[in-house]
């Protein structure tokens, strides 16, 4: 992770702050506010500002005045509930906004959540740091032979070294002809003051897509959910997965009720179609029962074993 100097100072300041309020508040979370937590090798998720906690989702479903005597345990009871049954509303009561640092590919594919408030830096405006994603050679992985969008097995040996050694060569030589084109450095230095450099704006368009770029991120707590279900899932890119993770680890500092029935109702929850529901139900009645008779394809049968299937010890 790289935070320049400045970065780090305006951080120590904001977390030396203090200000009275009579809006609820997260002790767990109010420790993690500002921090930057390290995401791949030179991304990070950062909390910047939140509304509303577990508290917050209770009263928007009773529509109450204020947090009324009920126990903790009543509380938790109700989020599961609605988490359960899938009502929404009473978790977009809640809001958070985070900063993250984050390759452009990634991005691309973040992006696709239409369901958040979004400002990214402008390469129009600004200079992009020479900063690139390169995997670590554990995630370095050929094309899976079965999943068009996913990775098989991992490259090793000279094959893994000559691939690394091309994503990094054209990202040092485009970001160079990148600021050959502007004919200034990422802090304004000029190369050559004689000379005009190019229009930030079209130089930009030669930058690889593991470049870094960072953006404000704010969204309420149902859709924050639905991105992480998606995001956080064992089936989804890695690069994008490590950055739900990080997010995952604030919700549950932040609304640690919901956190819980998320998680159990959720991210450890399986869904069985009506057909997959009939064969289980086949199976408990003691059939044995076999996918050519089940009424079920082979993709279908596969993934229900899959789900039916004992956790590993």
């Amino acid at each position: 992770m790289s935070l320049t100097d400045e970065q780090q100072t305006e951080i120590a300041a904001l977390r030396a702050a203090s200000a009275p309020t009579r809006r609820a508040t997260v002790p767990a979370l109010e420790e993690l506010l500002y921090q930057a937590i390290p995401v791949l090798d030179h991304g990070f998720v950062r909390v910047i500002d939140y509304m509303g906690d577990d508290a917050a989702v209770v009263q928007a479903a009773r529509v109450s005045y204020g947090r009324g005597t009920r126990r903790v345990s009543e509380d938790s009871g109700l989020i599961r509930y609605l988490m359960h049954h899938r009502h929404s509303t009473p978790f977009e009561m809640c809001e958070i906004k985070y900063h993250v640092k984050l390759p452009i590919f990634v991005a691309r594919q973040w992006i696709r959540h239409r369901t958040a408030n979004v400002n990214e830096i402008s390469a129009r405006y600004s200079i992009l740091e020479r900063e690139f994603y390169l995997p670590a050679p554990e995630h370095l992985a050929a094309q899976s032979a079965i999943n068009r969008q996913g990775r098989g097995a991992v490259l090793e040996g000279q094959e893994a070294s000559d691939v690394l050694d091309l994503l990094r060569q054209d990202a040092t030589r485009t970001y160079d002809n990148y600021t050959a084109m502007l004919n200034e450095d990422a802090d304004g230095t000029p190369h050559d003051p004689g000379r005009q450099g190019l229009a930030r704006e079209l130089a930009r368009m030669n930058l690889t897509l593991n470049t870094y770029t960072q953006w404000y991120w704010k969204t309420d707590l149902h859709n924050l959910l639905g991105f992480l279900s998606l995001r956080a899932d064992a089936h989804a890119q890695y690069e994008i997965r490590v950055y739900a993770d990080a997010m995952l680890d604030t919700v549950k500092a932040w609304v640690p009720s919901t956190y819980e029935a998320f998680h159990d109702y959720r991210l450890g929850a399986v869904t069985l179609s009506a057909g997959m529901l009939a064969v289980v139900r086949r199976m408990l009645a003691g059939e044995q029962v076999e996918q050519p008779g089940s009424g079920l394809s082979k993709r279908e049968w596969g993934e229900m074993m899959q789900a039916l299937e004992s956790p590993p010890s």
